[in-house]
């Protein structure tokens, strides 16, 4: 099975919505189908340009590939960011953000940094979207390297994603940066794209040398694309088939060509914008997440200092995630423990007492993405949490939603064991209310037998057989707490929007000690 991926990359459109969109639709019909579509450089243009897009927010007219875009690059534009929620500008175009690192369900590493690089005493707060600092390129490169446990494990990303140009790739510097040199070499890409200049260049790859965070020299291919439409017919379209490189051998990756030239960022002084060596920096990649309190970080029966097998690893992946653990969004008081990949904390507007979630602390997309490590964790967990339940009566039911959610987040709901024969057939009339098709599978015992390419709904039943669909266009978001939540399941159906559940901190806190103490006999990460 070809596990290549198609993907299409495009420079500045500057308002062009309708040449690019009916180009990316011949393209998709005769080379295609592309999985995801992703945009550098400046995306909208004039006020009257921007007009075009109009009938595609409207649905009079499609995008047919998920597209995704980078943020503004000039005061000009800013003010086309200012009504995007959640990152939806219309069906199948998104705006991704300041910065982040994307993984796609293939399992190919997306990193992406928006706009250009701050300049120093220039920075009116109506612009603040536009530039980015050393924080959001040091937060991004420690992203990239997080679910890595040692350097031999490091192989790069598959694509970074800049408007701006690296300083150094050419002679001219004018609008060159040095943060970009540096969070290239650091994340070593296999390709880097990025617009802004008008102008189409592919110089020869680059080999970037070994360093602390691994022994592999690794190659990277830099290319500028034009704008959409422009009259030098420079190209501005792009066409990727790769396999992700985590399924790469390392061979593969070593393997030299004879047009290699020298990387570029070599002799580059990161002391002007980091303040420190490469050595210090790279000690910024791990750090201890003692985050909720000393009771939970005991050893059984010694009374010490847990000590950690290996470090816990920085991964700010997305600017508002709330739940990655290194990010300020998240709610630290809600957790109940920590493992090494994963951690368990109290749902937010929880359907009962029982009601919490595994997620991961790095950031990944779902469950399917999941190393073999990583999914023994994962049944650590879930095998705990079941001996849990039924030393009070009850049994769980695992579901994970893979569809408008970017983090991992399995929900486990405690349910009186005497109901444990309605579930399957609550899920059934519920799949039956919203013409959904479930397909039943035996156990769930790894990541390969999840979907490894486009969402999905997944749940693992008290009987050990596993329901999925894959039926997610408009796919109902509480559909897990629609069928928990119903007349003949719980009965409680004032509870299907968490929001409408929400407690106060200081009961939220209360429930979280609670059930820590209850799960402490069956915690293996104590």
């Amino acid at each position: 099975m070809d596990s290549k991926i198609k993907i299409l990359i495009i420079g500045d459109v500057r308002g062009r919505f309708r040449q690019l969109f009916q180009r990316v639709e011949s393209i998709n019909k005769k080379a295609g189908p592309f999985e995801i579509i992703f945009c550098v450089g400046e995306f909208f243009g004039t006020v009257e340009q921007n007009d075009e897009l109009i009938a595609y927010k409207n649905r009079n007219k499609s995008v047919h590939v998920p597209t995704y875009i980078l943020g503004p690059c000039s005061k000009e534009t800013v003010r086309f960011y200012n009504d995007i929620k959640d990152g939806e500008i219309c069906v199948n175009l998104t705006y991704l953000g300041k910065r982040g690192l994307y993984t796609l369900t293939s399992g190919v590493k997306v990193a992406y940094l928006s706009g250009l690089e701050k300049v120093s005493g220039h920075n009116p707060e109506d612009e603040k979207q536009i530039f980015y600092d050393k924080d959001d390129v040091l937060s991004l490169r420690n992203s990239c390297v997080a679910s890595k446990t040692s350097s031999s494990d490091y192989k790069g990303v598959d694509i970074l994603l800049t408007s701006q140009y690296p300083y150094g790739i050419t002679d001219n510097h004018e609008n060159a940066s040095k943060l970009i040199s540096f969070l290239c070499k650091e994340i070593k890409p296999r390709y880097h794209f990025c617009g802004l200049s008008s102008k189409y260049y592919e110089p020869p790859p680059f080999r970037i040398p070994s360093d602390q965070l691994t022994p592999l020299e690794l190659c990277t291919r830099f290319i500028s694309l034009a704008e959409v439409g422009n009259t030098a017919k420079e190209k501005y379209i792009y066409a990727l088939s790769l396999t992700p490189v985590e399924k790469m051998r390392v061979l593969e990756l070593i393997q030299k060509t004879t047009n290699e030239t020298k990387c570029p960022f070599i002799g580059i002084n990161i002391h002007d914008f980091t303040g420190h060596d490469g050595e210090s920096e790279n000690k910024q990649y791990f750090y201890d997440m003692n985050i909720v309190g000393d009771d939970n970080r005991k050893r059984s029966g010694g009374g010490g200092q847990r000590h950690d097998k290996r470090p816990r690893i920085m991964n700010i992946d997305q600017e508002k995630c709330w739940f990655c653990l290194s990010s300020s969004d998240v709610e630290k008081h809600l957790v109940i423990s920590i493992g090494e990949n994963f951690y368990l904390a109290l749902a937010k507007g929880p359907i009962n007492e029982f009601h919490v979630l595994i997620m991961s602390i790095t950031h990944i997309s779902s469950a399917s993405l999941l190393s073999d490590d990583d999914w023994k964790e994962l049944s650590k967990f879930k095998k705990a949490l079941r001996y849990l339940f039924k030393s009070y009566g009850q049994i769980v039911c695992f579901t994970e939603r893979h569809y408008k959610s970017s983090h991992l987040q399995i929900n486990a709901l405690g349910i009186d064991e005497g109901y444990a024969w309605k579930i399957k057939h609550a899920f059934e009339d519920k799949a039956e209310e919203f013409n959904l098709q479930f397909e039943t599978l035996p156990a769930l015992t790894s990541s390969q037998m999840l979907p490894q390419q486009g969402p999905y709904f997944v749940a693992e039943l008290p009987d050990e057989s596993t329901l999925i669909t894959r039926q997610m266009k408009h796919f109902p978001l509480h559909f897990a707490r629609d069928v928990f939540c119903s007349e003949n399941l719980l009965n409680c159906e004032e509870k299907v929007d968490w929001k409408d559940c929400k407690l106060d901190k200081d009961k939220e806190i209360e429930m979280v000690k609670n059930f820590r103490k209850k799960f402490q006999k069956y915690d293996f990460t104590l």
